[in-house]
């Protein structure tokens, strides 16, 4: 079916295509974690805030992005992808709604985490701007 506006479609769709290559090329570092099959089960991501008392994770990192990546029995189902500092209005926005619940766990349980729901998550990312 015709559509008389898709070469406007294309040349948005392209812009965003060559800002994706130009950041992945050579705009800023990266945060990489990866959820395994439980976040199927809650519904949730896990960020990492302190560990052994001391900041860690999302309280300390240099990057610039912070990629998520959902994973089931060793295959990639989606990501989530954001810039460090959005995740952290977002997070300190879900603490203040009560939205974000802080657990303890890792390895000996030395480790303060956020756990995201992640309609919610998703829902935010739209309302910060």
């Amino acid at each position: 079916m015709y559509n008389p506006k898709f070469d406007l479609d294309l040349k948005f769709g392209e812009e965003y295509e060559k800002g994706l290559e130009t950041l992945f090329k050579t705009k800023g570092k990266i945060e990489v974690k990866t959820e395994r099959g439980k976040w199927i089960e809650t519904g949730n991501i896990a960020i990492e805030i302190r560990c052994r008392g001391k900041k860690s994770g999302l309280s300390v990192t240099k990057s610039d992005w912070w990629f998520h990546i959902l994973s089931y029995e060793g295959k990639v189902k989606g990501m989530l992808c954001l810039p460090v500092e959005e995740l952290k209005n977002i997070c300190k926005a879900m603490i203040k709604s009560g939205e974000a619940k802080k657990i303890m766990g890792g390895d000996d349980n030395q480790s303060e985490i956020l756990l995201l729901p992640i309609k919610t998550l998703v829902g935010l990312i739209g309302k910060l701007f």
